[in-house]
C-alpha cells in the first residue's frame, strides 16, 4: 500500500521540499525521495509493527508530511511530536536571564527568543533596552529590568517583575557575574564578597524564587552559567574560581530535589569566550596565546556559540537531563 508524502526540510530560513511516497516494508514505513530512501522512525517498538498492527494501515498528517503506519499505532502517535525539531521549539515560554545587557546573556537572550520565548532581559545598573528590542524584532514579547543582583532583594524583584509582566516563568538563566583578578595574597575581602554575592548567592536566590513558581506548576527549566573554572582554579581570579565551583555544586542540589518534580537544574560552563570579562587576557599577548595554543577549535569563543546549548536545556529535548554541566569550551577540557 502505497501514500503520497510532502517531506519539508528547512536550514537557515530557507525551505526545500522532496517529493516522495511512503509504503509497508516489513512492517515500517520508508520514506522515499530524490532517488533514495530513507527510514522513518518505527512506530511501535525498536524495530516493527506487531499483530493486527499490520493488517490495517491508515493515513495522517503530521506537519504537512504523510506517513503510512498502523491504525494502532496513529492512534498512539496522534498528539505526540514527530518531528524532533518540535522538542526545541519554546513558543509561549517565559524566561528571566540575568546580565543580559550585552555578551553571553545577550545571545542566550535572543537564541531563546528566536526559538519563541517571551524574554525579560535585565542589567545590573540600567534596563538594556537595546537588547529587549532586538527580543521583539524576533517576535517576541519582552521586558528589560534592571538592579544588582549580588542585593537579596533585587533578585526576589526581578522575578516578582517577570511572573508580573508575563504572568508565570518557566525559564530562569543566573548568567549575571563580574570578576576581580589580583594574586591570591593580596585579593581583597571587599572583592571577594563582592564576586561571591553576585557570582553565587544571586544564583542561589533566584534559583529559590523562581523555582517556587515552578515547583508549584510541577516544571520549570532552570540553567546556570558556570565556567571552565568550575573545574579548575585559574589564575588570580580566587574568588571568581570559588564561585564558580560552588555554581556547579548548586546546580547538583537543587537538581537532586527537584528532578523528580519537574523541574530541570542544569548548568553550561563557557570556555574562552569573546566577552568583557576576557578582556584583560586577550589584551595580555602572552597569556592569549597560550588559551589559544590549548583550544583545538583553535578560536576564541562566540557569545553565539552558547544559543544551541541554552535552547536545548531550556526545552523539552532536555526533559531527561538533570544536575548536569554541558560544557562549551572548543574541546579545551580535552586537552
Amino acid at each position: 500500500m502505497h501514500c503520497k508524502g510532502l517531506l519539508e526540510r528547512s536550514a537557515s530560513g530557507a525551505r526545500a521540499f522532496a517529493r516522495g511516497s511512503c509504503k509497508k516494508d516489513s512492517g515500517r514505513a520508508v520514506l522515499a525521495y530524490s532517488g533514495g530512501a530513507a527510514c522513518a522512525p518505527p512506530v511501535r517498538g525498536p524495530q516493527r509493527l506487531r499483530g493486527r498492527e499490520r493488517a490495517v494501515y491508515s493515513r495522517f498528517r503530521l506537519r504537512g508530511a504523510e506517513a503510512c503506519i498502523s491504525g494502532a499505532a496513529a492512534a498512539r502517535l496522534k498528539g505526540s511530536h514527530f518531528l524532533i525539531l518540535d522538542q526545541f521549539q519554546l513558543k509561549g515560554k517565559k524566561a528571566l536571564v540575568t546580565g543580559s545587557s550585552r555578551g553571553l546573556g545577550a545571545a542566550i537572550a535572543l537564541a531563546l527568543a528566536a526559538a519563541g520565548a517571551d524574554v525579560a532581559v535585565h542589567g545590573s545598573s540600567v534596563a538594556p533596552e537595546a537588547t529587549r528590542q532586538k527580543v521583539l524584532a524576533a517576535g517576541t514579547q519582552s521586558i528589560a529590568l534592571a538592579g544588582n543582583v549580588g542585593e537579596a532583594q533585587v533578585c526576589a524583584r526581578l522575578v516578582e517583575e517577570t511572573v508580573r509582566h508575563f504572568g508565570t516563568i518557566d525559564i530562569l538563566v543566573n548568567n549575571a557575574g563580574i570578576i576581580r583578578r589580583s594574586p591570591a595574597v593580596e585579593h581583597s575581602e571587599e572583592d571577594w564578597n563582592a564576586v561571591i554575592e553576585v557570582n553565587l548567592s544571586s544564583v542561589f536566590r533566584l534559583t529559590q524564587h523562581a523555582g517556587r513558581h515552578m515547583l508549584k506548576r510541577g516544571s520549570g527549566k532552570i540553567i546556570n552559567i558556570a565556567s571552565l573554572l568550575t573545574f579548575q582554579g585559574g589564575i588570580t581570579v580566587p574568588s571568581y574560581a570559588a564561585a564558580k565551583g560552588g555554581v556547579g555544586q548548586l546546580t547538583k542540589a537543587f537538581a537532586n530535589e527537584w528532578a523528580a518534580k519537574g523541574v530541570n537544574v542544569n548548568a553550561i560552563a563557557p570556555g574562552y569566550m569573546e566577552t568583557d570579562n576576557t578582556e584583560a587576557l586577550r589584551k595580555n599577548p602572552e597569556r592569549a596565546r597560550q588559551i589559544l595554543e590549548r583550544i583545538p577549535a583553535g578560536r576564541w569563543g562566540q557569545p553565539e556559540d552558547l544559543a544551541g546549548a541554552a535552547v536545548f536545556l531550556a526545552s523539552r529535548a532536555s526533559d531527561y537531563v538533570h544536575g548536569h554541566i554541558l560544557v562549551v569550551d572548543g574541546g579545551w577540557m580535552n586537552r
